[in-house]
């Protein structure tokens, strides 16, 4: 693939919706348990999937919900509730969040923190884009000093 900037925006799309759909399946996971492996083959079918890049949608739903009790336990460190007290929209938002911070260090803190923030407003409560981007400001400070 092209590295132009028209392509490098082409593929930040995709992961946005990536994203997106992660949120929701995140979402779904919390509010009706079951193995995340049928979110993988639920949400292939999801609407805006051909606009996505699913391979970096699996990657963050296996990537947080394999580890969900680490992530949560590594998410408690930066908030002033417990993860289980959130709200599961903003709770879906920071645990891709942090994977993102922790995993993916292709991604800058500033496009994970943006596209939460992002994410946040579209599905969550009215102030939630506010407690998001400071939890994961909080977490970039701590796992990208380099680059914060």
């Amino acid at each position: 693939m092209s590295d132009s900037p028209g392509a490098r925006r082409a593929a930040s799309n995709r992961r946005a919706v990536a994203r997106k759909i992660a949120v929701q399946a995140l979402y779904r996971w919390q509010v009706n348990a079951g193995p995340w492996q049928d979110l993988l083959l639920e949400f292939a079918a999801a609407e805006d999937m051909p606009k996505a890049d699913k391979e970096y949608f699996d990657a963050l739903v296996r990537g947080v919900a394999e580890a969900a009790a680490s992530w949560d336990a590594a998410l408690a460190r930066y908030t002033d509730r417990k993860p289980a007290e959130l709200d599961p929209v903003e709770h879906a938002v920071l645990l891709i969040g942090l994977f993102e911070l922790s995993s993916r260090p292709d991604v800058p803190y500033r496009v994970v923190i943006n596209e939460g923030v992002g994410l946040a407003k579209r599905f969550g409560a009215t102030d939630g884009h506010k407690y998001v981007n400071a939890v994961l400001d909080r977490a970039a400070r701590e796992l990208r000093p380099g680059e914060h």
